[in-house]
Order: structure tokens, then sequence, then C-alpha cells
């Protein structure tokens, strides 16, 4: 597929590319299975697409259902990731490490195994950790995260979805069975309900694509918010966007770099935050998950549009 040409003034012609994409992912929707284990978003149509970029200047183009909000879910780990960083620097890394995985996003067998450190900070395990530190630093990870979302999308009203935190909460056992692991090996500083509820939250906040990837601009920008004022350092950002490339789309992000080649993060809900350092970030949003848990639509739309444009980290 040929590289997408530049336009006469030197930036990218959005719109061209980002109908080729919609139109390149129209045999894929509707696949895959939309999980059921959260059964408040166990009906949304396999068939909707949405796809948003936001330039590192702060432009926003898009397709399809783009403005539509759905659940953000594993994809606000990146921020509970970032927001730890700035405020603890490499402390984190004595309790969660930073290698992919190999097994399920969930799974029991790996924490066992390793004493209580979770292998990286996007399955769920590690990502309670995260929560937990979040929770210790500032008293409230779920108001963190849900503050640093308004101000990169200047959007006061994003919030999580109470009926999707319910619905979660109320089907949790497999993450509330982590949180209780992790603090039998005493990795949990805070009591294990109010770290429960923390994640569930901010992973039930809803955003669109165009939110999602204004909101993940400051890792295209190496680190400087929407804002200007620098949230990481260079060498910080570099270093969550490795980590989003290489455990960002569960035990399937070998097969992910391979196709689309940029960091990202996948949520369950069907989302897919993707990172072009020094370019751009992108949304993607269909419903429809592979058996690793990933969009198929959106994987589909990020290879035709790294394919298109040549933009990769390779």
């Amino acid at each position: 597929m040929a590289s997408q040409k530049p336009s006469a003034a030197g930036g990218l012609e959005y719109r061209p590319v980002l109908d080729q994409v919609a139109r390149a992912v129209r045999d894929v929707l509707g696949g895959g299975r939309v999980p059921d284990q959260i059964p408040a978003i166990a009906d949304a149509d396999p068939r909707a697409f949405g796809l948003a970029i936001a330039t590192v200047e702060g432009d926003v183009h898009g397709v399809g259902e783009w403005r539509r909000r759905f659940s953000i879910q594993s994809i606000s780990k990146v921020f509970t990731l970032a927001l730890v960083i700035e405020k603890d620097g490499e402390a984190l890394w004595a309790r969660v490490g930073r290698e992919p995985s190999g097994t399920p996003f969930n799974s029991l067998v790996q924490l066992e195994y390793e004493h209580g450190i979770p292998r990286n900070p996007f399955i769920n395990a590690g990502a309670l950790v995260v929560t937990d530190r979040l929770l210790t630093l500032t008293g409230d990870a779920y108001g963190a995260v849900e503050r640093f979302l308004r101000a990169e999308c200047a959007c006061p009203e994003i919030a999580s979805d109470h009926v999707v935190a319910s619905s979660e909460a109320g089907h949790g056992h497999r993450n509330a069975a982590l949180a209780h692991f992790l603090a039998s090996y005493g990795h949990l500083e805070n009591p294990v309900g109010r770290v429960l509820d923390h994640y569930v939250r901010h992973c039930a906040i809803a955003m669109s694509c165009a939110e999602l990837a204004l909101a993940g601009g400051f890792l295209a920008r190496h680190g400087v918010r929407r804002d200007g004022s620098r949230l990481l350092s260079r060498s910080d950002a570099k270093r969550i966007n490795a980590i989003m490339l290489t455990c960002g789309t569960y035990d399937a992000a070998g097969e992910f770099a391979y196709r689309v080649g940029v960091p990202a993060k996948s949520g369950v809900a069907g989302g897919i935050l993707a990172i072009i350092p020094g370019r751009c970030s992108l949304c993607v949003w269909s419903p429809g998950l592979d058996d690793k848990g990933n969009s198929i639509a959106g994987i589909a739309a990020l290879d035709t549009f790294t394919s298109l444009t040549g933009w990769s980290v390779f």
C-alpha cells in the first residue's frame, strides 16, 4: 500500500486517509465478539466504528462515530501510570515489572508464580498496584485521573459511567481475587475495597475517540501537556510508549507491533489508543473483539493508517 502524499502545505491530507481507512474496515465490522464479563457493555453494536486523530498541535480529525462516548476500560491504565510516574518517578518499578505477560490480562497464575509482582502495569494485577500507589500519592486516584482527562480534552463533563462501574464491580470477582492476592503479599498500601473502587471507576470513564486522542497527546509530544506544561520528562514519556508497544495489547503485543508498529493500549469495550511520537495520537473504537481481547476493526484501521502514511516507530 503506497504512502499518502503530503499536501501542498506540508501536512498530511487527513480526510482522504481517514476515508480510505473507513472503507478498508467495512469487511471486518461485525466480526469477533462483544465481551460479556461486564453486562452493561455487552449489548454494544459490533458494527459500530469510529476513529479520531489528534495532531501534536491539537487539531482533531475523525471518521465514523468518532464523537460517540464509550467505556475506556483498560485505556485508563495509561493515565494512571503516567500520573504515578510524574509524582513518584522510578519507585513504582520495585512493585511491578515491565515485561509482556504471555498470559490473559486477568490471570492469577503468573502472579502466584512470581510472588505477587505483576509482570507489567497494563495487566489487571499491575494496574491494581498502580491504582493503589496513585491512591496513596493523591488520596483520590479516580479524581486525579478524571481531572487530568478533563483538562487535556477541555471537557468538564467527562466522568465515570455509574451504570458501567456498578456492573463491573458486581461481576469483578477475578479482579477482587487479584487484589486480595496482591494484599496477601503485602503489595497493596490501601484497603482492597478502596483500591477496587477507584480502579473500577477509572475504567468506567466514558469518552469519545476524539477526547481520548486529545488526552493521549502528551505522549505524542514527548511528555508535554496540551497547555504546554511538562507532565513527564522526555525519557519517561519514551518509556511509557515502550511499555505500550510491548505490553499494551495484552498477549497479542507482538502481532500488533508486527502489523501496526506503534505504541498502543486497548480496552475490552473496543477502544485502542495509539501514539505516533512527534506526530499524533489516535483513538479507534469498534466493540467486536478477537480472542486476545483487542478490537478486530480497530487493529485493521490502525494497520491501514500506518500503511497509508508510512508512520510508525520502525
